[in-house]
């Protein structure tokens, strides 16, 4: 995870969004649409695949202890590693972890999460380490995994419900996302010998992050990037997990959607700051989201570290 920009000091962010703004707006073709997001094809593809099967919610199915919990030393730093770092040598003490599922886009894993060739980063995290999914928003020219004839959950490009290029298709591309990354990460939990062959869940309790950059394609449209951010947090609460973020910065999260008050009641983790001292001063800024700002990002020695802000005091007193 590397942020194309970096966020400015707060009392400077209303300039940086607005130029950001007229950026975004002079651009012809979508948000960091260099190459599909999701396909490997050279060109936009403009075929109809068979819509995905739909997801159900599963019943939860028992899951074993982990056996392996990393010590962690809460005066380290906190860390997130990826597919950039696969095979290079990881910190020993750390605080907290976050391990990236995807391969730097979605419908694709990150090939060093479980059992591979490399080391695996989930087991350097530990069983239980946040994960964060990527997320974008390509359109049906771009996206071999367009949800076209989907008819679950909501409706695309059916019979009921023509037309390929709608929210209701976003929301479905956000969903289908979601759920591959969740079959990825719950792969390398039973791969890591830390859930049962046949689970349906991944275990334990963490935060999943969805991971909002122009380095992956959007749209033009905030709306349908809301709404494909809306699909993805909508399939992970299916599952029931403990809790669901966002990973973006001020001005990322301006760009992709519009800066939107949608998900103000999720945690933020903000990337961007310059050191741990100027990490420890955001904390106090409002987050991007409206939401909670949890975790603040910095890079020191080409590796992502991060500071988790002390919980506000209006929170301490609502804790129980």
């Amino acid at each position: 995870m590397q942020p194309a920009l970096r966020p400015q000091a707060p009392r400077r962010r209303v300039l940086v969004l607005t130029l950001g703004v007229f950026a975004l707006l002079a651009s012809a073709a979508p948000v960091g649409a260099v190459e599909p997001i999701d396909s490997s094809d050279p060109v936009p593809v403009f075929r109809r695949r068979p819509p995905p099967e739909p997801t159900e919610t599963p019943t939860p199915s028992p899951t074993p202890t982990p056996s392996v919990t990393r010590a962690l030393d809460p005066s380290a730093p906190g860390y997130d590693v990826s597919w950039p770092q696969c095979g290079d040598p990881l910190p020993e003490a750390i605080s907290f972890a976050i391990v990236g599922v995807n391969g730097g886009r979605v419908y694709s894993p990150n090939p060093c999460l479980g059992i591979g060739e490399d080391d695996s980063q989930l087991e350097w995290a530990g069983p239980q380490a946040d994960l964060y999914l990527n997320t974008g928003n390509p359109g049906p020219d771009r996206s071999g995994y367009w949800p076209l004839g989907q008819a679950a959950q909501l409706e695309c490009d059916t019979a009921a419900s023509p037309g390929a290029d709608t929210a209701d298709c976003a929301y479905l591309y956000g969903w289908n996302a979601a759920a591959d990354s969740y079959r990825i990460a719950l792969e390398a939990f039973i791969g890591l010998g830390w859930a049962e062959p046949d689970a349906d869940r991944v275990p334990g309790e963490r935060t999943w992050w969805l991971d909002v950059e122009v380095a992956n394609t959007w749209r033009l449209d905030w709306s349908l990037n809301v709404a494909m951010l809306q699909g993805a947090v909508d399939y992970l609460e299916s599952m029931e997990v403990s809790e669901v973020g966002f990973y973006s910065t001020p001005l990322l999260w301006w760009q992709v959607t519009g800066g939107t008050d949608a998900f103000a009641d999720y945690p933020a983790w903000h990337g961007g700051a310059s050191d741990q001292a100027e990490a420890d001063e955001w904390c106090v800024a409002d987050s991007f989201t409206g939401g909670e700002l949890r975790i603040v990002q910095w890079i020191e020695n080409g590796l992502d570290h991060n500071y988790r802000c002390p919980p506000a005091p209006d929170s301490l007193s609502a804790s129980h």
